[in-house]
């Protein structure tokens, strides 16, 4: 038996398409972005593909994702799981920076380093609910000393695993058919689990935006391969 997961980088955004460090602010999808996130519908559409489990982050570009491909693949009554460890990566004080404007003041090795490599944190905001944060309401039963100031990919894949190990492989051995749409930097941490990339490949691993990722697992679970729609 091959059990499968889809996962899907949410649609373009409109920090996305203003090329600034987006994290948890809360960013909407921009035209484009909605089409993308229709075309991933239709593609699983296409193939077949429909789903029983359904997961999301907190942030509404990840959400309004799914509620687009819901509506294509004809299952909009069904419940959702969002959690905020499938949230993008906390970019701490460079969310809402411009990327090329960040490059002209620490240089382009180093803003290199803060969003491709796996252990570089960028800096910190100074308290959880600071200006640049992205905290509001729905992080109200995190506890502060969880709530990250900024955070690696490292980091970001020590939030992930924990929801793939305790929700997601439990629903794989009932064989539920599973789709998540998360974010950039929560898939690639969440990849870099499953498919045990070393720490030098990192950089290389991109995740375009509204494109299905199929998964094969093979009887224990294994991961076998991943491919994109």
């Amino acid at each position: 038996m091959i059990f499968k997961v889809v996962l899907i980088r949410h649609g373009e955004s409109e920090w996305n398409e203003s090329n600034k460090f987006t994290g948890w602010y809360d960013s909407k999808l921009t035209k484009n972005g909605k089409k993308e996130a229709k075309k991933a519908g239709k593609l699983l559409k296409k193939n077949n593909m429909f789903f029983d489990s359904f997961h999301t982050s907190v942030l509404k570009r990840a959400i309004y994702t799914l509620w687009i491909i819901l509506k294509k693949i004809n299952q909009p009554w069904v419940k959702i799981k969002k959690t905020w460890r499938l949230n993008e990566r906390h970019y701490g004080k460079l969310q809402g920076l411009n990327k090329e404007k960040v490059i002209k003041i620490y240089g382009k090795k180093k803003i290199f380093n803060w969003r491709r490599s796996f252990f570089s944190v960028p800096p910190c905001i100074k308290k959880y609910n600071d200006e640049k944060s992205g905290y509001d309401l729905r992080y109200s039963k995190i506890k502060k000393r969880n709530f990250p100031l900024a955070e690696s990919l490292e980091l970001t894949l020590k939030r992930v695993v924990p929801y793939w190990k305790n929700i997601i492989i439990p629903e794989l051995k009932k064989n539920k058919k599973i789709i998540i749409v998360a974010h950039g930097n929560s898939l690639r941490a969440l990849i870099t689990y499953l498919d045990k990339i070393k720490v030098e490949d990192v950089p290389n691993l991109n995740i375009p935006t509204g494109r299905p990722i199929i998964y094969q697992f093979d009887n224990n679970l294994k991961p076998k391969k991943y491919y994109f729609l």
